[in-house]
């Protein structure tokens, strides 16, 4: 099994969900996060004050898939994510020894489908 992490512009969460979505995956996981890489951020005015914003607001989305799907569904979120830009985003792909099923004890692939 396969932990697909990936850290995208919030902006393109619906059109990552949708594509998941049509390749069958149900289960996911989105939190909003706050990062800094290439980017680096910006500089705003507020009040005549000026201040730096340096960590950018992401959309972190976690799919434990197995290990036959994961390059589908990593080449399908990077393909719903791209525009193009510097802060596009990263996806990592994490190796999970297991995974259990809290409420009938079930284990391995069997547990994340």
């Amino acid at each position: 099994m396969i932990k697909v992490e990936a850290l995208i512009r919030p902006q393109k969460l619906d059109d990552v969900k949708a594509a998941l979505s049509e390749l069958g995956i149900r289960g996911m996981t989105v939190s909003e996060v706050r990062g800094v890489g290439k980017q680096k951020g910006f500089t705003q005015h507020y009040r005549g004050a000026e201040y730096t914003v340096n960590l950018i607001q992401k959309a972190k989305i976690e799919v434990v898939v197995t290990d036959q799907d994961a390059p589908r569904v990593a080449q399908a979120i990077a393909q719903a994510a791209r525009t193009g830009e510097i802060g596009d985003g990263k996806i990592f792909m994490v190796p999970v020894t297991d995974a259990i099923r809290i409420r009938t004890g079930e284990e391995g692939e069997v547990a994340i489908t």
